[in-house]
C-alpha cells in the first residue's frame, strides 16, 4: 500500500483509513496489539509523527486504546465503532449523491433499486472467488 501526499487526503488519514479496513477485513483482531508508529512509519516511509497522528485519531475515536508502557491495541468494539463511522460519513453521502444523479437522469426508485441489488450480487460472487 502506498500512500500518495498529493491526494485528496491527508496521509494520516490514509493511514489511519488502512488500519480500519484491516481491522474490518480480520486482518487485526479486538485486543491484538496494533503496529507501533516507528513500525507504521517503516513500512509506509513516511515520517513517525504522521504515523503517530494516524493512531492517536483512531485512540481518540476509541477505535484503539493504550496500555501504558505495551503500546496500543484493538478495542473490542472496534468493529462496531469502524462500521458506524463509515455508515455515517461514507456511505449516507454516497447515497445522497446515488440519489441525486438517479433524479437528474430520472430513474424511479423501483429501478435505482434494482441496480443496486444486481450490484449486490455481483459483489458477492465476486467474494466468493
Amino acid at each position: 500500500m502506498a500512500f500518495t501526499a498529493g491526494g485528496s487526503k491527508p496521509i494520516y488519514l490514509q493511514l489511519s483509513e488502512w488500519l480500519e479496513t484491516e481491522i474490518l477485513s480480520g486482518n487485526i483482531a479486538a485486543d491484538e496489539k496494533i503496529y507501533s508508529q516507528y513500525q507504521l512509519a517503516e513500512m509506509f516511509n513516511i515520517n513517525p509523527a504522521t504515523a503517530a497522528r494516524s493512531l492517536n485519531i483512531l485512540a481518540d475515536e476509541d477505535t484503539l486504546y493504550k496500555k501504558r508502557g505495551l503500546g496500543m491495541f484493538v478495542s473490542p468494539a472496534a468493529g462496531a465503532i469502524i462500521r458506524q463511522k463509515r455508515r455515517e460519513q461514507i456511505l449516507e453521502r454516497l447515497v445522497r449523491e446515488l440519489v441525486k444523479e438517479a433524479r437528474l437522469l430520472d430513474l424511479s426508485a423501483s429501478e435505482l433499486e434494482a441496480m443496486i441489488t444486481a450490484a449486490q450480487n455481483r459483489e458477492m460472487e465476486e467474494g466468493k472467488r
